[in-house]
C-alpha cells in the first residue's frame, strides 16, 4: 500500500510539473503568449485548491480506497484527452479538470499511513512525500530527453499510460479494513475546526509551500544570473526527496517535534540567504539543504492529522483543508519574488524575503502549541 502511495505522489508530480520542459514547443504549435503559458499552472494550483476540501470530506465519508477507485481512473483518461487537445482552450480546461482528480492526492494520502503504519506514521508519510520529489525530478529532468526524442503530445502520452496503468494496480491490488460508515461527520470536523493546532499546521503549509514553490520557479533564472547551469536546481528535488524519510524517522523518535520545526526553520532561512553569497561548491550544498529544510517540515505536517486524538477521524478534511489553503502563498509569493527583482534590478531582496517568510513563520508556529501532544499515546 506505501508502494502505491509512493506511485500516486509520484503521478501527481509528473504530470503537473511535466510540461515545464514542453514550454517552446506547446507555444511554438499554439501560438501562446508567456503569459498564457504560464496561465497553465494557475489553472493547475487553482484546481488542487478548489477541490482538495471536497475530496477530504469525500474519503473521510466513503474511505480512501473508494476515493481512488475514482480518481485514478478520472486522472487517466483526463490525461490522455490533455496530450490530444487540438488547441489552447481544450488544453485548458483539460488540465483544469485533471487537477480535479489529482486534488484527491493530498487529503487522501494521509489515510493509508493512518491504517497501515500507525506506529511509524512519521516515517511512512516520508516515504510517500518523496514520491513528490520524485515525480518532479523526473518532470523536470527526464522531459528534456525524452522531447529530442519524441513530440510532446507523445511525451504526455507516455506520461499518461503511467497514470493508466496505476488505476489498474489500485483496483486490482488496493486493500483496506476501514468501514466507510465510521468515517466522516461533519460535527466532528467543525470540532477539528475549533482545535488551534489544526491553525498550527495550517501556517506549517504556507512557509513550507510558499517558500519551496517559489525557489522551484525562479532558482533556474537565479542560476543562469550566476552563470552555472539552470539543471543544478535539481538539488532542490533531491534534498525533498531525501526529506521526507529522514525527518520522519526522527518524528516518530522524538514525540515532541517543537524543537525539530523551529531548527528546520532556521536551517532554511539560513540555506536560502546562503544562495545569495555562497561559493560555488557551498551553494550547491546550499540548495540542497534549502530543498531538505523547507519540505522536512510537510512529513511533520502530514503525519500529525493521523494520529492526533480528535483529528484523526477526520484526517482527510483536515489535510485538505490546510493544503488548500496553504497553496495561496504558492500563488502569491512567485510573483512577489518577481516584483522584487523589477524593483531592485537584483534576486537578493527576494531570497531574503523567503528565507524570512519560512524562517520565522516556523520559529513562531512551532512555539505555539506543545506539538508533543499532537501525536496520541495516551495523553
Amino acid at each position: 500500500m506505501l508502494t502505491l502511495a509512493f506511485g500516486i505522489a509520484f503521478i501527481l508530480h509528473l504530470l503537473n510539473i511535466g510540461i515545464a520542459p514542453m514550454v517552446n514547443a506547446i507555444m511554438w504549435e499554439m501560438n501562446l503568449t508567456h503569459a498564457e503559458f504560464g496561465l497553465i499552472f494557475s489553472v493547475a494550483v487553482l484546481s488542487l485548491m478548489i477541490f482538495r476540501i471536497p475530496w477530504g470530506f469525500l474519503g473521510d465519508r466513503i474511505g480512501y480506497r473508494n476515493a481512488f477507485r475514482i480518481a485514478l481512473p478520472w486522472i487517466a483518461v483526463l490525461a490522455v484527452i490533455r496530450a490530444l487537445a487540438p488547441d489552447y482552450v481544450t488544453f485548458q480546461v483539460s488540465h483544469f479538470l485533471l487537477g480535479v482528480g489529482l486534488a484527491v492526492v493530498m487529503p487522501c494520502l494521509p489515510l493509508i499511513v493512518k491504517e497501515w503504519t500507525p506506529g511509524r506514521p512519521g516515517f511512512a508519510t516520508g516515504l510517500y512525500i518523496s514520491g513528490f520529489a520524485a515525480g518532479n525530478a523526473t518532470a523536470l529532468g527526464l522531459t528534456p530527453y525524452l522531447l529530442e526524442l519524441l513530440s510532446w503530445r507523445h511525451v504526455l502520452l507516455a506520461y499518461s499510460s503511467l497514470a493508466i496503468m496505476l488505476a489498474l494496480l489500485w483496483w486490482v491490488l488496493a486493500r483496506s479494513t476501514v468501514t466507510p460508515t465510521t468515517g466522516f461527520q461533519l460535527r466532528s470536523f467543525v470540532m477539528a475546526l475549533k482545535d488551534k493546532h489544526v491553525w498550527v499546521l495550517l501556517l506549517f503549509m504556507l512557509a513550507g509551500f510558499g517558500s519551496y514553490d517559489t525557489m522551484a520557479v525562479w532558482l533556474p533564472k537565479i542560476l543562469d544570473v550566476k552563470g552555472l547551469a539552470p539543471a543544478l536546481a535539481m538539488l532542490l528535488s533531491l534534498g525533498f526527496f531525501l526529506a521526507g524519510p529522514t525527518v520522519g524517522l526522527l518524528s516518530d523518535k522524538f514525540q515532541d517535534t517543537r524543537n525539530m520545526v523551529a531548527l528546520l526553520g532556521i536551517i532554511s532561512a539560513a540555506a536560502i540567504v546562503g544562495i545569495n553569497y555562497a561559493p560555488f561548491s557551498l551553494l550547491l550544498f546550499c540548495i540542497f539543504v534549502a530543498g531538505f529544510a523547507t519540505m522536512g517540515v510537510l512529513t511533520i505536517t502530514l503525519s500529525v492529522p493521523t494520529q492526533h486524538q480528535r483529528l484523526a477521524p477526520v484526517a482527510a478534511s483536515v489535510v485538505g483543508l490546510i493544503s488548500s489553503l496553504g497553496n495561496l502563498t504558492s500563488l502569491v509569493m512567485p510573483a512577489v519574488f518577481g516584483y522584487l527583482i523589477d524593483v531592485t534590478g537584483a534576486f537578493q531582496a527576494s531570497l531574503f524575503t523567503i528565507a524570512a517568510l519560512v524562517g520565522v513563520t516556523l520559529v513562531v508556529a512551532s512555539r505555539m502549541s506543545e506539538l508533543r501532544y499532537f501525536i496520541y499515546h495516551g495523553y
